[in-house]
């Protein structure tokens, strides 16, 4: 297997607005980073990425750009960016970047010379079509919501907006759409970043669903139902590598709703030079029932868990490259999701963690994870910021009639402002996070859940990251080893093993707060064995055929 500098990283999500404010405006901005760069450094990861701090109306927290090569106010100033970039690579942390280019804002330049008339050079930038018979172009619908369309009384058209209505979609049929696109990330590049993390970036391709447009006029063609990966997804990535990313030492990751292991791998294999990994979300669904939104529940399965985890690692290894993550700004806290947020917090942050960062791929740790940050129950509707939520809110609750309090329930568990709230930095006014009064209220649990108790705890979440990350560059095996699935009909325990060379690594994680005994299939003889990590710290190295493991117990053996 080709070894690179990604396979071998440790990536760290900071939502900007969310990390650190400097300034007592209740915003985290960039020089509030920079304060927090030693603390990154302790933990050992070797690339952040910066969720958008482009300049932006904030319609939809910074992921509608109205100006892609400066720096949104709230966060600071482009020589602001500069600092913050020269103290990264000084630490030896690498930057990528967000890149929002299936849409931009409704108020960048161009969206706004293409909404004045049908003949302005820059309509075809974006996606417009007359009504039909009557009304919108297709029956779409928006990820937040409500139609994909938007109607424009100026012109007498619609433009398509798969997001916000704040949200154009850009046109990349359009050749000079994507030379706009390409030109931008040149600019970034040049000043230094070292790869991109790119929004949507599968939903590119979409005008196929729509033409020939006439058709459906006439009524001698159905409405086609609006799918990712269309079909001309893949040339316009290829022509991106060609023309951008191969000139640079940088790594790829796009974020692709509706993949399989099938398609990621077209995405992600080295031969056809398009991404170096991408964010696959099937395992972000197994809590949602079947066929509905996220938003209407059900346990997670462990078997479903094991299934899905295991498909994509057995299907990407020596095919292309897995991320592998539980949290991200989109994505519920996982202590609270597929944890136990409550007496058992500490031990299954931990298991979670171990069973993800022993696995081939290359993880992401999103901002607070590292000291087990929860979920947040705010008291009403109003305490929440989300587009998403209040939009689903409004729909539910005012629009179909649905009882409030079970909507609040869905919202406990899944809304994205549970990922949002102030990064929790000591037991201090507001978590230390600002001076002023924070865009999002602090989670209460600040007071015993924060980065100063994290610090002074040597047991803590903190430091047994930062273990799983010291290991992932002492062993190869956690790297590149094969994946194999052990004790599949199991119904409490996650293990599996890796193998590289010789060795092999035994990972077994409890996933819930009862004692499992478990009987290990025969292990092949080996010369040594040892206990690399465990998340309760009396464990004892030895390994015997049966073992008993503790409440959300993880342990990782390495038999050399």
């Amino acid at each position: 297997m080709e070894k690179n500098w990604w396979k071998e990283s440790v990536v760290y999500q900071i939502y900007p607005r969310s990390f650190k404010d400097s300034n007592g405006d209740g915003i985290g901005d960039l020089p509030g980073i920079l304060s927090k760069l030693d603390y990154l450094k302790t933990l050992g990861i070797d690339v952040v990425w910066l969720s958008p701090v482009y300049q932006s109306p904030n319609d939809d927290n910074g992921y509608d750009i109205s100006n892609y090569r400066e720096i949104m106010d709230d966060f600071g100033t482009l020589e602001d960016w500069e600092k913050l970039l020269q103290g990264m690579h000084e630490r030896g942390i690498r930057l990528v970047m967000d890149l929002v280019v299936n849409h931009t804002s409704d108020e960048h330049a161009y969206f706004v010379e293409s909404r004045k008339s049908k003949d302005n050079p820059y309509r075809d930038y974006y996606i417009w079509r007359p009504p039909l018979n009557g009304g919108q172009p297709t029956d779409w619908t928006s990820a937040f919501s409500g139609s994909a369309w938007a109607y424009d009384e100026h012109t007498g058209e619609y433009y398509l907006h798969l997001f916000s209505k704040k949200q154009p979609d850009l046109n990349w049929e359009n050749p000079k759409v994507r030379n706009s696109v390409f030109e931008m990330m040149k600019f970034w590049l040049d000043k230094g970043v070292d790869g991109f993390r790119m929004d949507v970036i599968n939903m590119i391709s979409k005008t196929e669903f729509l033409s020939p447009y006439d058709d459906f006029a006439k009524g001698t063609a159905k409405n086609k139902a609006y799918h990712p990966n269309g079909p001309r997804v893949h040339d316009y990535l290829q022509e991106m590598n060609r023309k951008v990313l191969s000139k640079y030492d940088i790594m790829t990751v796009g974020e692709c709703p509706g993949v399989t292991p099938e398609i990621t791998q077209r995405y992600t294999d080295t031969d056809r030079k398009e991404l170096n990994m991408v964010f696959q979300f099937e395992h972000m669904g197994l809590d949602q029932q079947e066929g509905k939104e996220k938003w209407d529940l059900k346990p997670l399965n462990l078997f479903d868990l094991k299934e899905n985890l295991s498909k994509w690692q057995k299907a990407l290894h020596e095919k292309g490259w897995n991320s592998l993550y539980w949290n991200n700004h989109d994505q519920p806290r996982v202590v609270s999701r597929f944890g136990n947020d409550g007496e058992y917090r500490v031990e299954s942050a931990k298991m979670l963690g171990t069973l993800l960062h022993m696995m081939q791929g290359t993880p992401y740790i999103y901002q607070g994870e590292e000291i087990g940050m929860t979920n947040v129950r705010f008291p009403a509707i109003d305490d929440y910021r989300d587009i998403e939520t209040l939009n689903m809110y409004q729909e539910r609750v005012h629009e179909q009639g649905a009882n409030p309090e079970d909507v609040m329930q869905s919202i406990y568990a899944k809304s994205r402002d549970n990922a949002r709230t102030p990064m929790q930095w000591d037991e201090s006014k507001q978590a230390g996070f600002t001076s002023g009064m924070p865009w999002l209220a602090v989670n209460p649990n600040y007071q015993t859940i924060n980065v100063k108790q994290a610090l002074a705890d040597k047991q803590s979440i903190f430091y047994y990251y930062k273990q799983l990350i010291a290991l992932r560059k002492k062993y190869a095996i956690i790297v590149y080893g094969d994946y194999d699935l052990i004790l599949p009909e199991h119904p409490h325990v996650f293990a599996y093993q890796r193998t590289l060379n010789g060795q092999l690594l035994l990972v077994l994680c409890n996933f819930y707060e009862n004692k499992e005994t478990i009987t290990l299939p025969e292990l092949p003889k080996h010369d040594t064995e040892q206990l690399l990590i465990s998340n309760y710290p009396d464990e004892t190295s030895e390994i015997t055929e049966t073992l008993e493991l503790k409440p959300y117990e993880a342990r990782v053996y390495l038999f050399s």
